[in-house]
Order: structure tokens, then sequence, then C-alpha cells
């Protein structure tokens, strides 16, 4: 019986409507002499009591002039390759290079890169902009991202980076 008062009362005081008449505003001067409203009380603040029905009606605007077609924002994509730095020379034995690169703004799902290795495409595009390549060869080198759509079209390019790769001889 307690239980179903409580369970009603509880029920009775979520669906009653909330009136801006009941809500409380106070008012007061701040330390540089403006006045600030709140709904929060505080020390030496006046209370301001509405007028009751006091509505304030947004101005009336003509939305005929407003541009509120949605626009497509162009994304410019950019690559760039951060390790080798251009002209660098590697020194490993065993013909291993990392390639670090970046995308900004930002590397979205669907997006792919292609390292391209002295003009041809190496391996397969990838969903990340780090490559571990083995066994290449001594002498210079030229390597670039491509960055590619859902379709496989390129949409970024990065700029042609040289390295040098030192590979130690026995002859």
């Amino acid at each position: 019986m307690i239980r179903n008062l409580l369970f009603t009362l509880l029920l009775l005081s979520i669906a009653a409507p909330v009136y801006s008449s009941s809500a409380k505003i106070y008012v007061w001067r701040n330390e540089k002499g403006v006045l600030v409203y709140s709904d929060t009380p505080r020390p030496g603040a006046e209370e301001i009591k509405p007028k009751k029905g006091s509505v304030v009606k947004s101005p009336h605007i003509e939305t005929q002039i407003l541009d509120i077609k949605s626009k497509k924002i162009a994304e410019e994509y950019q690559v760039e390759i951060n390790q080798p730095r251009n002209n660098s020379t590697i020194r490993d034995n065993t013909g291993s290079v990392f390639i670090r690169g970046g995308i900004k703004p930002i590397f979205k799902r669907g997006l792919k890169v292609q390292l391209i290795l002295d003009n041809k495409p190496h391996s397969t595009p990838q969903t990340h902009t780090m490559f571990s390549l083995r066994n290449i060869d001594r002498g210079e080198h030229q390597i670039k991202m491509e960055l590619l759509n859902e379709k496989g079209k390129v949409i970024a390019l990065s700029e042609a980076i040289t390295f040098y790769m030192h590979r130690s001889s026995v002859n």
C-alpha cells in the first residue's frame, strides 16, 4: 500500500508540468559593476519576479535571403613522406628501408596509400602510411606516396624523396 502511494507520488512529480514562472531569477553586480543574471542564488543577490504571461517573440526573419542549402566541402588532402628524409643515406647490409608518411587533414576509412618506388608501384595499396622494404639494391632510389579514394583514383601525391642505399661489399 505504501509502496503504491510512493510510486504514484513519484509519477505525479515527474508528470507535473514545470512553468517558467516557477523558475527563480537572481540578479547582482559583479566586481566590475556589470549586472549578472542567474538561476543560482548567491550572497547579495536579489530575486526578480517575472510578470505572468511575459513572452518574448522572435523577430520575423526573411528566409528567402538565407543560403540554407547544404554545401559540400572539398577535402584537400596532402600526403608527405616523413622518413627517410630527402637525400639521406641508408646504411643497411640487408637492404632494409622503413618508410613512414602522413596524411592531412585526416586519414578516413576507405582511403588507401600506394607506395611508388623508382616510378613503379610497390606491392598493393594499403590502409596506412608505413612501409617496410627489404633487399633494396645499392644506389640511388626515389619514393613517392599516392593517396587513393574508394574508387582507386589518385586524390593526393607526395613530393618525391630520394634516398641512397649503402650496402657493404666484400669485394
